[in-house]
């Protein structure tokens, strides 16, 4: 079949659904013929286990606001919740069944792309289900053959690579090794990466990928010694990146790291050792959080959840949450096709702003046919023709044991 514009791509109606291996969340169990559902596909399990809690909530808390004012065409909002694993297969099988069980109106996750990607090929795409991922950032989803289903809250990393680029190049590092994890997310941002460092001048000595699960990394580090590189740039995520750290620094082959977004968890320095990680740096999307509307979120989270974590894409979790439900409501009905169509009528200029939490003014707006568009607790989510949005980024580091923001800024071009 031809490649067409994402914008384009018509179909029918949405179905929907969860496994007999999923968790279910109901936050009104005696309204369920009633409920609108909405399906979270999250990383409970897996490498990405550490972030799928966290995102969860964030998706959990806006859901429980806009009950809170009324919910979804005047019916509460039900979500309903599946483990992808982390793994591609698993996540496939949850998201089919959140389609032929469950009937959501809409989808969001995956967190990885590895993920993301076949569930939106073999099952949100052909069911003509909306599907957001709140942080999938492979370059590769924004010209996906998803007949426009597939939507995102985060930045692609397209811009991770040239953020990251700007960061180590402002660290005067000028020659770096890098080895990523084998997948659509890995093999993206190390090719933007590698591509917009040697831009500014800097030398990508070697590039090596790295299969999950594996007991030992030595192998592909010792490769990536070669050319003598001032550090290792790590892409990947914890459960295999933390194996990767402690190997390297017990063969005496690095020392010095960079890390991305998947990186960005307090548990990686308490496993290899907070001492040996100081001074380290890292890139990863960040709202600027002296926003009115992140500071709702912000606070709404602490008063529900405690406080908020230093893991990325809690933020962009609630978003997708929150303007998924406007679509739904802009619609006015369950109907994807319909859903997928005002998506981008809720998110994008004109209209009256609408900022996190702003349930009620969202609601009683759209019965007087005024358009909106609204500003997440992550910023801007003005979706362009391919389902993306732009973003802002933070230069991270570890101290303490913990994840610390040096600054937020914006990518130069």
């Amino acid at each position: 079949m031809s490649r067409v514009s994402k914008l384009t791509r018509r179909a029918f109606a949405a179905a929907a659904a969860l496994t007999a291996a999923a968790l279910t969340t109901t936050l009104f169990p005696s309204a369920a013929q009633q409920a609108v559902k909405i399906g979270a596909l999250m990383p409970l399990t897996g490498d990405l286990q550490v972030f799928g809690e966290n995102c969860l909530n964030g998706v959990k808390l806006a859901i429980e606001q806009i009950n809170a004012a009324g919910g979804i065409l005047g019916a509460p909002a039900e979500l309903v919740v599946a483990d992808d694993q982390t793994a591609a297969q698993p996540a496939i099988d949850a998201a089919q069944r959140l389609v032929t069980i469950e009937g959501v109106a809409g989808i969001i996750g995956a967190l990885g792309s590895g993920n993301t990607i076949p569930v939106a090929t073999t099952v949100s795409a052909p069911n003509r289900i909306p599907q957001i991922s709140p942080a999938s950032t492979a370059p590769a989803i924004s010209t996906l053959d998803d007949d426009d289903f597939l939507f995102r809250t985060v930045p692609s990393d397209a811009y991770q690579g040239v953020a990251l680029a700007q960061v180590t190049r402002q660290e005067n590092l000028e020659r770096l090794a890098i080895i990523f994890i084998n997948n659509d997310y890995g093999q993206g941002l190390a090719d933007s990466f590698t591509e917009a460092f040697e831009a500014r001048g800097g030398t990508i000595t070697k590039a090596v990928p790295y299969e999950p699960g594996q007991a030992s990394y030595r192998g592909e580090l010792s490769q990536l010694t070669e050319g003598d590189p001032e550090a290792l740039v790590l892409i990947g995520y914890p459960e295999n990146g933390v194996v990767i750290l402690r190997q390297a620094l017990e063969e005496g082959l690095f020392d010095r790291f960079v890390f991305t977004d998947g990186m960005r968890s307090p548990d990686v320095a308490t496993q290899v050792g907070a001492d040996l990680l100081e001074g380290s740096i890292g890139v990863s999307p960040q709202a600027l959080t002296d926003s009115k509307t992140y500071q709702f979120f912000a606070e709404s989270y602490k008063a529900a959840f405690g406080e908020l974590p230093p893991t990325p894409y809690i933020d962009t979790s609630y978003d997708a949450a929150f303007v998924l439900a406007l679509a739904i409501q802009k619609a006015g009905s369950t109907d994807g096709t319909a859903i997928r169509d005002a998506l981008r009528e809720v998110a994008n200029p004109p209209g009256t702003e609408i900022l996190a939490g702003e349930w009620e003014k969202a609601v009683d707006l759209i019965s007087k046919g005024e358009d909106i568009f609204y500003t997440g607790a992550s910023g801007s989510i003005n979706f362009d023709e391919n389902g993306d949005v732009a973003g802002t980024f933070a230069r991270w580091t570890f101290q303490g044991g913990t994840v610390v923001d040096l600054e937020v800024f914006e990518p130069e071009s």
